[in-house]
């Protein structure tokens, strides 16, 4: 889906190669958090990308919240990023990158993009990894800019959209969860919330079953078909939402900028708010 400034919110291996030597892109991997987080960057990473550890750089220092605008302008200005600068995040798991991608827009940056496939499409298409790090960014001024409230939405109006007609809300976790079998994805500790279940009339669309085997994403056609299955629809209002919401920001970077729904918000509290949450109602 084309943006105001020309450029699709997803781009290419060889769309970055070509403007490996742009001064008005930055390229960002997201980590977890901690050092031992950014070995998989360290062991190899596309040239020239910075690594960032996600909460440290994309949440509030003392709130679970995001970044308000004059903070997001100072760490966006300290990473060397301008209002202009076209901002490439990709990650070592894929959602991550894409939680980086719908917080910056969420916090009003527009010049934002997802590198299709992260890391294992780009080595796909044949292109390598490399282990130097780029040089510390240089300072740019970064005029603070309002939030994009409506991609986000709280839990007592998802409370308050429980059973509304026109409103769907949809899971984007593993089978598992959504059945109310774990609370962590499997392979994961189970661990998270205090109670096992879903959203009351949650749909489920499994974020994974999104994407191909190197990663990137399904054709749109295909991914099309997957979320009418589900039984979203573009005319419905859509909440998505996860265990951290950060495979909840996949389905919604699949709806609004590969689909071009414009109705869609992510419940960023999603099930580890929810599951712990005394006096809500949950379904199995």
């Amino acid at each position: 889906m084309a943006r105001a400034n020309e450029q699709s919110s997803l781009v290419t291996p060889a769309w970055l190669a070509a403007h490996r030597d742009d001064p008005s892109v930055k390229l960002i991997e997201i980590a977890g958090t901690g050092q031992d987080e950014m070995q998989a960057y360290k062991a190899g990473h596309v040239p020239g990308a910075a690594c960032w550890l996600w909460k440290e750089s994309l949440w509030d220092s003392h709130m679970r919240d995001f970044p308000s605008p004059p903070e997001f302008a100072r760490r966006c200005g300290a990473a060397g990023i301008g209002n202009d600068t076209t901002v490439v995040f990709y990650g070592e798991g894929i959602q991550f990158g894409i939680y980086a991608w719908w917080t910056f827009r969420y916090c009003g940056h527009a010049k934002v993009c997802v590198l299709d496939g992260a890391r294992y499409r780009w080595v796909d298409d044949g292109h390598s990894l490399v282990k130097d790090e780029p040089p510390p960014p240089r300072q740019a001024g970064y005029r603070p800019v309002a939030r994009n409230e409506g991609m986000r939405i709280g839990r007592d109006e998802v409370r308050a959209a429980l059973g509304k007609p026109g409103t769907v809300i949809l899971d984007g976790r593993s089978a598992e969860e959504y059945r109310g079998e774990r609370v962590g994805a499997p392979g994961t500790p189970d661990i998270g919330a205090l109670r096992y279940g879903r959203i009351p009339g949650a749909r489920h669309l499994y974020f994974e079953d999104l994407l191909t085997a190197n990663r990137s994403f399904k054709p749109a056609a295909e991914i099309q078909r997957m979320v009418e299955a589900s039984g979203t629809t573009r005319e419905q209002d859509t909440i998505a939402y996860c265990r951290m919401s950060h495979r909840a920001t996949v389905l919604c970077f699949v709806l609004s900028e590969l689909l071009d729904y414009d109705k869609v918000r992510v419940y960023d509290g999603s099930w580890t708010e929810w599951g712990n949450l005394v006096g809500v109602p949950i379904e199995r």
